[in-house]
């Protein structure tokens, strides 16, 4: 409404200027004098204007008779395509230049003035393969999936454009978050592609998602070939993958391949833990116990983890607390001070009722570095010990609110998981879990608990080990929750 009568004030406004103009020079004195072979014409100013504009549009005619006059005589003499040309230079001259307008309104973000030049050029020039172009990209920016859908759809009938179109369609089924289509679009643009950069992250992050391992390590190997990986990246996550392919080796239908996978995904990563882990179990189901032993040292070697601990209390799962703490020696001995390894031995020596040693493997690891896991282990030492109940509760309280300790996080969102998996939950990102401490994110409670020692007890200093008669169910009941609350399971060694 607006625009209608800012127009109707403009022309008005131009018929006025006019008429003022033509005033004006009608007031104007003097004449325009032409004397040609006896013949002699006056004009005024505003006639000299007239007809100046009358040459000018007399001339421009004549060359437009010129020009089809001359295109007539090519056509008499054998070319064809000559009159055609004529007509469809001035519709190219005003398509090409309603192109580039579409375009540079799409790069400005003006998605309905880029959509207007499209449907102009689509007027004017036969180049379907620009025009839907511009269409698609123009409706997309204004928000018109519909026209932007019908747009790349029309690409695909060429096959110049049907990678672009297929794009096109891709990244629209991923905005409405239909990954199943999506995943067959990927698909075939890979196909068609196989060394485009974006298509191959695309189709590996959908195949990722819908547990398609097998084919998530074929494009991965794509990435590989077109140079868009580094070799040892490749190695780390093509473990990452073999592993998840590697998660039916313990279900009664694996076959024997699906078995070795997890062997393979070790052999490919030995740093990478669930692998090393999960080769041992392998192992175990195979009745080879040396092997396992082997691959979760290698990997104990590399990266002490409760992890590594737990498959390793799998190997003899009927032995008593005693002789697991000897055949752990051959484990903890590989990382003494590591601070897992003081960790692992100290619960080892709590479930064997050697509380001593137990507050011997820990040392000075709940001042260093308290955290929920190790203030755990201290309550279920002084229990053990026949410490007072406040004393208990004074330990049990302080993990209450200290750090977690490491945990599987994400680097890329910072999310804690209580398993390790190769995509995040929280982001999708694939292998951005790594076994560390989390950001620090602590700081004053809002319920006070920073209090509850003070209230409950305090924790006695750590000093020289005392023997105390064993409590076996109050320590179990002491180091369980805590201990869940850490580490996500409590350890079964």
């Amino acid at each position: 409404m607006l625009w209608t009568l800012l127009k109707v004030i403009l022309f008005v406004f131009f018929i006025a200027a006019l008429a003022h103009g033509a005033g004006v020079l009608l007031d104007t004195e003097g004449a325009l004098r032409i004397a040609v072979a006896g013949w002699e014409l006056t004009l005024g100013p505003l006639q000299v204007v007239i007809l100046s504009l009358v040459l000018i549009v007399s001339l421009w005619i004549v060359f437009k008779i010129v020009s089809f006059v001359v295109a007539v005589l090519r056509f008499l003499s054998g070319d064809e395509t000559a009159i055609s040309r004529y007509f469809d230079r001035n519709r190219e001259r005003k398509g090409y230049q309603a192109l580039t307008e579409g375009f540079l309104a799409l790069a400005s973000g003006e998605g309905k003035v880029a959509m207007a030049r499209a449907q102009r050029a689509e007027r004017y020039l036969a180049k379907p393969e620009l025009t839907n172009l511009l269409m698609a990209q123009s409706a997309e920016a204004a928000g018109d999936t519909k026209r932007a859908t019908e747009a790349y759809k029309r690409l695909l009938a060429d096959d110049k454009t049907r990678f672009v179109g297929v794009r096109g369609l891709l990244k629209q089924k991923l905005t409405e978050g239909d990954t199943d289509t999506a995943l067959k679009l990927a698909e075939k643009a890979f196909a068609m592609k196989p060394r485009h950069s974006e298509t191959q992250d695309i189709l590996l992050k959908l195949q990722s998602e819908k547990s398609d391992w097998k084919g998530a390590r074929q494009t991965l190997g794509a990435k590989l070939k077109a140079g868009a990986l580094p070799r040892d990246v490749y190695r780390r996550r093509d473990a990452v993958l073999a592993l998840q392919e590697a998660k039916t080796v313990f279900d009664d239908s694996a076959s024997i391949e699906a078995r070795e996978a997890a062997i393979e995904a070790n052999r490919l990563s030995p740093d990478l833990i669930p692998a090393a882990a999960m080769a041992a179990r392998s192992l175990i189901a195979k009745g080879d116990r040396k092997g396992a032993t082997r691959v979760l040292k290698k990997a104990w070697n590399v990266h002490p983890h409760p992890d590594l601990a737990a498959a390793f209390a799998e190997i003899e799962p009927e032995e008593t607390p005693a002789a697991r703490l000897k055949r752990f020696k051959t484990l903890t001995d590989i990382q003494p001070q590591n601070e897992q390894t003081r960790l692992v031995l100290a619960e080892l020596c709590v479930a064997a009722e050697d509380f001593p040693a137990a507050r011997r493997a820990l040392g000075e690891i709940v001042t260093t570095h308290p955290t929920q896991r190790s203030l755990a282990i201290m309550a279920a030492i002084a229990r053990g010990e026949g410490e007072d109940d406040s004393v208990v509760r004074g330990w049990l309280t302080r993990a209450l609110t200290a750090p977690l300790g490491p945990q599987w996080c994400c680097d890329k969102c910072q999310a804690i998981h209580a398993q390790w998996h190769p995509i995040c939950e929280n982001c999708g990102g694939f292998d951005t879990l790594s076994w560390r401490e989390p950001v620090d994110s602590s700081g004053p409670s809002p319920t006070g608990t920073e209090l509850l020692p003070l209230i409950v007890g305090a924790p006695a200093p750590v000093s020289e080990p005392a023997t105390p008669e064993a409590e076996d169910a109050d320590v179990v009941t002491a180091t369980a929750a805590p201990d869940d609350r850490s580490n996500g399971a409590k350890p079964t060694y």
